[in-house]
């Protein structure tokens, strides 16, 4: 009895030590693979942006970028692919991402930069990460509970490459695939693959975005002004993801034609830039989130610009993703509100970019470790408050 006792148990460290090797393997390798992807479409992006900025008539193109990216997923068959939502449903059904969905979501995200188009990057990064951690599953001859696995692995890599927060990147890839569960079986090779990817961005000199703000000692007198800023973000996010549907409803139906209705699209950026008189809400718009985080200043209505001409961009066929332009929102929303209930509007901002994140992607915990790696664990009691509130 004994030595059968002892023969099962000797089985199962076996297996498991089997398991933890072969991922410590192949999530390895796909957050090598990923980190050098992640950091060349990061500088890409970033140099696109840039060029942008300084040449601020390419906006004029924008109809003719847009024509390409159409032209380009209409040449290889995928203008109905659903961008990161068929990712993620891959995962729960198992189905297959093709390889042709990493080489267009990056041309098209750079385009989208290189021409003035209002979007994130991030929304491109679990798109390449989802569709590289399957070729990698297809090349070790994973199995299909495996290649779901794998295909997270690639998108924590591509993630953590890009934003340089690689435990959040481990978080939100586990748990943003089905809201309020988490897939804690993909956590140890989540976390392999994320920390190898952000070890080579870094080694290849990507920067990081951690953020330098004033976060208050703990009191109950700003625990509640947090609260009630945190419950306005939330109502936020709602806005933000309810203008965002309703506006690719909309183009959709009144423009059917996948050509035209891109085209459309452009022409309204072009008329919204020019009627807002500034190219602040092209782009990222990195630059006024540090603002609002590190300064307490903002453009009272910036973040309502910045939720319009980011509906438009993405509803009308442009490629790129909804994290960064959340982090606009949020911060430029918390700088004003903030400042309104009494809180340092830095502080406000550093808030309202976490809380307006949490509410528009639905993952509270991944919100509370950005929120660590953004701004340090000072805050972190706020923050908590802040995501709580914001997800229910």
């Amino acid at each position: 009895m004994n030595r059968s006792y002892l023969k099962r148990k000797f089985s199962h460290v076996k297996d498991v030590a089997k398991t933890f090797f072969k991922w410590l393997l192949v999530a390895s390798v796909t957050g090598v693979v990923g980190g050098l992807i992640g950091w060349t479409f990061s500088f890409s992006v970033c140099f696109a942006g840039d060029f942008f900025t300084q040449n601020t008539w390419l906006i004029w193109l924008l109809p003719i970028g847009g024509l390409l990216i159409v032209l380009l997923y209409a040449g290889t068959h995928m203008l109905e692919f659903a961008g990161t939502d068929e990712i993620i449903g891959s995962i729960r059904t198992g189905h297959y991402v093709r390889f042709a969905t990493a080489p267009l979501i990056f041309i098209g995200t750079v385009i989208t930069h290189l021409l003035g188009g209002s979007a994130g990057r991030e929304g491109a990064a679990l798109q390449l990460g989802g569709s590289i951690g399957v070729q990698i599953g297809r090349l070790f001859r994973l199995k299909d509970h495996d290649i779901r696995i794998i295909t997270l692995c690639g998108m924590s890599a591509l993630f953590s490459a890009l934003f340089a927060t690689p435990l959040t990147a481990v978080f939100f890839a586990i748990e943003v695939i089905s809201v309020g569960v988490m897939y804690y079986a993909a956590l140890w090779p989540c976390i392999v693959a994320s920390f190898a990817a952000y070890t080579i961005s870094q080694w290849l000199g990507a920067e990081s975005f951690a953020i330098q703000t004033t976060i208050p000692t703990f009191e109950w007198d700003i625990l509640w002004r947090v609260a009630i800023l945190s419950a306005l973000c939330a109502g936020l996010s709602v806005v933000f993801c309810v203008t965002m549907r309703k506006t690719a409803e909309f183009f959709k139906k009144r423009f059917q034609n996948p050509f035209i209705r891109i085209v459309v699209g452009s022409l309204a950026l072009i008329g919204l830039t020019y009627l807002c008189g500034s190219n602040d809400y092209n782009g990222t718009g990195v630059h006024l989130v540090l603002q609002a985080v590190n300064d307490g200043t903002a453009v009272p209505a910036a973040f309502l610009w910045k939720i319009l001409f980011t509906a438009v961009t993405i509803a009308c066929g442009f490629k790129g993703g909804e994290i960064v332009p959340t982090f606009f929102i949020g911060s430029t929303f918390g700088c004003l509100a903030g400042g309104l209930l009494g809180l340092d509007p830095a502080f406000g901002a550093a808030v309202g970019l976490i809380a307006v994140f949490c509410g528009a992607i639905n993952c509270p915990v991944a919100s509370i470790v950005l929120s660590v790696e953004l701004f340090g664990v000072n805050g972190l009691l706020y923050f908590a408050l802040a995501c709580a509130i914001s997800y229910v």
